[in-house]
């Protein structure tokens, strides 16, 4: 299953840049199947999906994501998310 976790930052820009590094090291070493992820344009946050066996199971690398642990989270969410197929472009006649 595919799962996409959603994560915003408190507004503590110092400490989230000495912690983003391992942050990123940490979901580049699990080598995730279908894995992409990064920030938000204005660091506000991330996005991050991969393919895994269950949401239980994202939880739980999700609870040792090194922004978890360091506790500067306002708010997340991991759920699973149903990719279709884009719909074609409309003519515009």
């Amino acid at each position: 299953m595919r799962v996409s976790y959603f994560y915003f930052m408190k507004p503590e820009p110092d400490r989230v840049r000495v912690v983003a590094a391992e942050h990123a090291d940490y979901w580049r070493a699990l080598d995730l199947h279908h894995y992409l992820g990064g920030p938000f344009a204005d660091r506000s946050g991330g996005l991050i999906t991969f393919e895994c066996g269950s949401v239980e199971a994202a939880k739980r690398l999700v609870s040792q994501d090194p922004f978890t642990r360091e506790g500067l989270l306002a708010d997340y969410w991991v759920k699973e998310w149903e990719l279709g197929s884009a719909a074609p472009a409309r003519s515009r006649a």
